[in-house]
């Protein structure tokens, strides 16, 4: 695992969606397409926003989601609202291109294999996504992986179902599916995140942010969230 702190929320955007870009050039390269998997949250919409103004071979790009809630198409609680927003607004990626989890279906467990196997469509059987972009929960979750729920013992799915938390259930890609992933890209933001990003960086398993594969993992944190982490290096020396 690999760590750079900058300065603020709008550094890691900036960084963030530069990052995207490097991995989406060399898989295009390698691959002839470029798979990613995009997360929630305020400052990733910055950094898709950034990505968005950014010269890329955009018909060759295919986003897909890490995780999603329960809820109705247009929801501002759904990370697709925000993904389609930052997006297609600011780049000439296609509709098409994103691929929304189906959480309007009635029935959850059918829809989430029929995810699993778009992504088996998309990126191979089984699925190996070239970036996943993963956050990083006060109470350390990352995706819909959430402390003590039966999700995370999932070793034989691509995607699952978790929940409920802060009041809706979620539809999430598993451990299985973000290890096999060529890259890790983490955004840390905040204060209230600096113990538990001491302890992903320290690899504690404890935590279901910690179980994820760290071999191609690089995260960026803002100088709030890595305070605890420089204060302990700067104690080293």
């Amino acid at each position: 695992m690999n760590l750079e702190v900058l300065e603020d929320v709008e550094a890691l955007a900036q960084r963030g969606a530069r990052v995207i870009a490097e991995f989406a050039r060399d898989a295009i390269l390698r691959r002839e397409r470029f798979v990613f998997a995009a997360s929630g949250g305020h400052t990733p919409w910055l950094m898709l926003r950034a990505l968005g103004t950014m010269d890329l071979p955009w018909e060759r790009m295919h986003i897909v989601q890490v995780d999603e809630r329960i809820a109705p198409a247009g929801d501002p609680a759904r990370n697709l609202t925000h993904l389609q927003e930052s997006l297609l607004e600011h780049c000439p990626l296609r509709p098409e291109q994103i691929y929304p989890m189906p959480v309007e279906a009635s029935n959850l467990q059918a829809a989430a294999v029929e995810y699993a196997a778009a992504l088996r469509d998309l990126a191979g059987s089984p699925p190996v996504l070239d970036l996943v972009h993963l956050g990083l929960g006060s109470d350390g979750h990352t995706a819909s992986l959430l402390p003590g729920d039966p999700v995370l013992d999932i070793t034989d799915r691509d995607v699952g179902l978790a929940g409920p938390y802060e009041g809706r259930r979620r539809m999430t890609l598993t451990f299985p599916t973000l290890d096999r992933a060529r890259g890790i890209l983490w955004l840390v933001a905040g204060a209230e995140k600096a113990n538990m990003l001491l302890r992903l960086c320290r690899g504690d398993r404890s935590i279901p942010a910690g179980r994820v594969n760290q071999k191609n993992a690089l995260v960026l944190a803002d100088r709030a969230s890595g305070a605890l982490l420089a204060s302990l290096i700067n104690d080293a020396r």
